[in-house]
């Protein structure tokens, strides 16, 4: 009987053990299913880099999804260009099911000249946006649209970018400084500048031709 016991024993011991390698040796189904919206779009007839951002129901930004990207950065299809959203923010978070849209600009290119530099601490006082108004898109059939710009930074440039946070363009390398400021105003002549403190340096930028780009919508959708 002891005998019949243990052999039973062990058996059920060996068919575990078999059952749990197979397990284990099997991957586990994910229990996040990706995530992924196609957008498409077709692109202002311009020359330049694009910029494309992902809004919410509220029209915040959430994701900054493609900053002066080239043509060859998207999926090009016979009558327009496409990329792919994963659903996630600017931080890599997952961002809740519901309603959103994307839109961005096609930014020519333009003429940034640094046209002086201070080696002396100066105060930066935040100016108000600055209104630039657009070359129409032919293809969106509306009136010469406006934005408004500020001045941006990350750790690498300082560059100009729409109110609500879309980089356009890039105005110059930086270096990463606690004391560094950008602002983005328009000088005596009316003429969009940029000023960049960084530590005990003061630079100035003039830009010249900021208004020779284009806004384009891609519309709304659902992100499941």
């Amino acid at each position: 009987m002891t005998k019949t016991v243990l052999a039973l024993t062990i058996g059920f011991l060996a068919i575990s053990f078999l059952r749990a390698q197979e397990m284990s040796s099997s991957p586990s189904p994910s229990t996040t299913p990706a995530r992924s919206v196609r957008i498409s779009f077709v692109p202002p007839p311009l020359e330049g880099k694009i910029s494309l951002g992902i809004y919410d129901e509220w029209n915040k930004l959430v994701r900054v999804l493609h900053q002066e990207a080239e043509f060859d950065e998207f999926a090009i299809g016979a009558d327009a260009l496409s990329t792919k959203w994963d659903g996630k923010d600017d931080y890599d978070y997952e961002l809740p099911a519901g309603k959103y849209s994307a839109r961005g600009f096609l930014v020519a290119p333009m003429k940034i000249e640094q046209i002086s530099q201070r080696n002396e601490v100066v105060f930066i006082d935040p100016a108000p946006p600055v209104r630039i108004k657009l070359i129409a898109n032919p293809l969106e059939n509306n009136e010469r649209p406006t934005v408004d710009l500020v001045a941006g930074f990350d750790d690498d440039s300082a560059y100009i970018q729409t109110v609500d946070g879309l980089p356009l363009v890039t105005v110059t390398k930086i270096s990463k400084n606690p004391a560094l400021a950008v602002d983005l105003d328009l000088d005596q002549t009316k003429s969009p500048r940029i000023l960049v403190r960084d530590a005990d340096t003061v630079r100035e930028f003039r830009i010249t031709g900021l208004s020779k780009m284009m806004a384009f919508d891609c519309g709304k959708f659902e992100l499941k």
